[in-house]
């Protein structure tokens, strides 16, 4: 379908004037969950599909969005950019467009024509995805000059204050800045970020839709963060700290005693290995040592699950039979967690035993059928030449 965008806007627009095309990547993150607002590292790469536009400026000050994946058309004036339920999806590109606006950068209508392969409710960013590529088209259609950390930052912005999401910014920024055959190492707190190669010579990143919906996620999410500030509050009695990620192990385990509530050291405990784990990880991949770095995956997982509490049958049932697959060199959940996504990676030579075997097990246990995609390490977003 994405090779033939511009025949499609043809057929749906007419074809005067130039129709520009652009993509914008999914991302996963491979290792550092759930202390991004803890002020630890987190480490995702930009994957090789994700969500495509082509786009023709206007005259007029008419937005006229079109996709692809849903027989849904919505045509808004740049006058009236307001939050509608009823226009669904196109409420994430307003809210890029309504960022533009505010930020004083004088846009005009645009026809354009939207396709996405990220598959739906699979954590793997596809919002994210979508405004990242309004805010690229935008930004090269209009001429607006703006720096590509700064547009992270307003489709971030579009989605906290717009659509209502209170997302962190990994998202936009892996979806951004992402490098083919790189991860990132990401400090959330200040947006320093180094990339790390991730050449996987006979190795596949293969991720693991469980079709759970993630309903606990939100609830618990807000939980957690809860949890952690008070630790942190409790900690903050005898250590200068702003956040918890600023300990290493040795300052945790020596004054561990001062969180008053036991399960909000098991949070903590996750936190702080979490980050020291992330930076290994780093260390790992420099020295092309593949199988240190699943074997950090798989602790993580197991923190996520024992420490933090936010697996679920469900995720933990498919790390299970996935490490019981010759030739799985890592494994864990990926995202918020309670449904989701697993990421694994997978020798080249065990992809098909790997989801047919996973595949066939999962759904014995859980009765829910999954999906597998088989990943690529790929390029952040961008024009389409």
């Amino acid at each position: 379908m994405e090779k033939n965008m511009v025949k499609e806007f043809i057929e749906i627009f007419g074809g005067e004037g130039e129709i520009v095309e652009f993509f914008a990547p999914g991302r996963v993150n491979l290792i550092g969950e759930h202390i991004d607002y803890s002020g630890g590292f987190v480490f995702p790469c930009a994957l090789d599909f994700g969500t495509y536009a082509a786009v023709r400026a206007r005259e007029d000050s008419q937005v006229n969005f079109v996709t692809l994946n849903y027989d849904k058309r919505v045509s808004i004036d740049l006058s009236d950019v307001v939050y509608r339920e009823w226009d669904n999806w196109t409420n994430y590109p307003k809210g890029v467009i309504k960022e533009f606006q505010n930020k004083g950068y004088e846009i005009k209508g645009f026809d354009v024509v939207y396709y996405g392969n990220i598959p739906n409710g699979s954590g793997l960013s596809s919002s994210a995805s979508l405004e990242v590529l309004t805010a690229v088209f935008l930004n090269e259609l209009f001429d607006c000059k703006i720096d590509m950390v700064d547009l992270v930052k307003m489709s971030q912005s579009a989605e906290n204050n717009f659509v209502g999401v209170n997302c962190g910014i990994m998202d936009q920024f892996a979806v951004a800045m992402g490098k083919k055959d790189n991860a990132i190492l990401l400090d959330c707190n200040t947006l320093d970020y180094t990339y790390v190669p991730l050449v996987l010579e006979g190795v596949k990143i293969v991720i693991g839709n469980t079709k759970k919906r993630r309903g606990l996620a939100d609830s618990k999410y807000n939980e957690r963060r809860e949890e952690c500030e008070g630790a942190l509050a409790d900690l903050q009695t005898k250590l200068d700290i702003s956040n918890l990620c600023e300990m290493d192990g040795p300052t945790f385990e020596s004054h561990r005693h001062l969180i008053v509530k036991k399960i909000a050291r098991d949070r903590v405990e996750h936190a702080v290995f979490e980050n020291v784990r992330t930076k290994n990880a780093k260390a790992a991949l420099e020295a092309g040592d593949i199988e240190v770095f699943g074997a950090l995956m798989n602790q993580s997982h197991d923190s996520l699950k024992n420490l933090y509490g936010v697996t679920g049958v469900e995720l933990d049932t498919m790390v299970e039979e996935a490490r019981k697959i010759k030739g799985t060199i890592g494994a864990r959940m990926t995202g918020a967690g309670f449904g989701g996504c697993i990421v694994a990676l997978v020798k080249e030579e065990a992809v098909d035993k790997f989801i047919e075997e996973v595949g066939k097990n999962y759904q014995s246990k859980t009765g829910l059928k999954p999906e597998f995609y088989v990943a690529n390490v790929g390029q952040g977003a961008g024009r389409i030449q």
